[in-house]
């Protein structure tokens, strides 16, 4: 009987939680706004991890910063996984803005929005 989930999958499950409290608990950064964990994807080997993050209320250069600033704490958020989590050994991470819910957005106002009436002549037939 095989398995339904890989591994990997299972261990990324559990990393987003664990990553979700860090983030919104553990770091005091006040730069760092309302941080939402959308994706982990983490490689077959676990030693990696891309991490897909969404500030809520940020504009671009926000996001940039939040992003950047993620990156910069990596090696405590890191660590703090490490004392979370029971692996052998913990994923390096980096993190990625993840604007999915942006284009979802946009695509949900083109929808919506009206189409200009066009003139059909009526015919005959």
């Amino acid at each position: 009987m095989a398995r339904e989930f890989k591994r990997s999958a299972r261990v990324a499950s559990q990393m987003q939680k664990e990553l979700a409290v860090i983030v919104q608990q553990d770091i005091k950064d006040p730069r760092i706004g309302f941080i939402t964990v959308n994706e982990v994807e983490l490689s077959k080997d676990l030693t990696s991890a891309k991490i897909y993050i969404t500030a809520l209320g940020a504009d671009e250069q926000g996001q940039k910063d939040n992003i950047k600033w993620l990156n910069d704490a990596a090696p405590f958020i890191r660590s703090e996984m490490g004392k979370r989590m029971r692996l052998r050994s913990v994923p390096y991470v980096k993190f990625y803005y993840d604007d999915s819910f942006e284009k979802g957005m946009r695509v949900s106002e083109l929808l919506v929005e009206p189409k200009p009436s066009e003139d059909v002549p009526e015919g005959d037939g």
